[in-house]
Parts: structure tokens; C-alpha cells; sequence
């Protein structure tokens, strides 16, 4: 289960981290409030996990999941520019996020 929370607590990082380009500076209530939401759902379900999980594999993990899925989604949504070297560095996050579960 705590592998569970912490997928969770990642996918409500990549929300809030969009999210807050939504907000426009906090000052769109629904984006906000929706941002706030999704901030406090990462950090409780980012605190399950480390319950049983070590913290520096459950905060490596949760930080890799929400960068790349962050990444993933601006190119997406915003924009964002994608090369060769970005997939590179983020297939790096992926490896190393899969070592991370592998190794604990």
C-alpha cells in the first residue's frame, strides 16, 4: 500500500505543479483552490508512504514521478519545448525511479 500512496501523492505533484500555472499568481479561485487541493493530497499521501518507506527513497520517487510527469504535461498543455537531450535526462529520472522501488 505505501507504493500505492506514494503513485498517489505523485500524480497530485504533477496536478498542483501544473496547476499552479493555471492560478495566474493565486489570483483565479478555482485553479487555486483546486492547486491547494492537490498540494495537500501529495504532502498526506507523500507522509503515508514514508510511514513505512525510507525517506530518501519515498522523496527521490515522489520528486521523480512529479518531474517527469510535470515535464510530460507542459510539453502537452503549455507548450513547453522537447528534444532529444530532455527525453535523455528524463528516461535518466525514469531508471532511476525504477532502481529506487526495485532496491527497497
Amino acid at each position: 500500500m505505501p507504493w500505492t500512496y506514494l503513485t498517489l501523492a505523485g500524480l497530485f505533484e504533477i496536478g498542483w505543479a501544473i496547476g499552479l500555472k493555471y492560478t495566474e499568481g493565486f489570483t483565479r479561485p478555482l485553479p487555486t483552490a483546486l492547486t491547494i487541493g492537490a498540494m495537500l493530497a501529495s504532502i498526506g499521501l507523500l507522509g503515508l508512504a514514508m510511514k513505512t518507506l525510507p525517506v530518501g527513497t519515498a522523496y527521490a520517487v515522489w520528486t521523480g514521478i512529479g518531474t517527469v510527469g510535470t515535464v510530460i504535461l507542459g510539453v502537452i498543455l503549455l507548450g513547453d519545448p522537447l528534444s532529444a537531450p530532455r527525453i535523455a535526462c528524463l528516461s535518466l529520472i525514469v531508471l532511476g525511479i525504477a532502481g529506487l522501488k526495485w532496491l527497497a
